[in-house]
């Protein structure tokens, strides 16, 4: 699905950004052109964003082994 008209953004380009690195809409906008021109995109963006960071966690840290999780529960 497209997601940016104005550059022609799918989801896929979105998905295939945070694999590379990405973790921010300025990311996204920098890489991709995301809500650069007329910014009706933005908040679709930020949702896959969003769930693309949030699978991308649960991918690496299967639940409860999150090192964040395990620093606070240290302290």
């Amino acid at each position: 699905m497209y997601v940016c008209v104005c550059n022609g953004v799918t989801e896929r380009d979105i998905h295939q950004a945070v694999c590379e690195g990405a973790c921010s809409m300025r990311d996204l906008r920098q890489q991709l052109g995301v809500a650069s021109q007329c910014g009706r995109c933005a908040t679709c963006a930020k949702a896959i964003l969003d769930q693309e960071i949030q699978h991308a966690q649960v991918t690496l840290y299967p639940l409860g082994q999150h090192p964040q999780r395990n620093f606070k529960q240290a302290i």
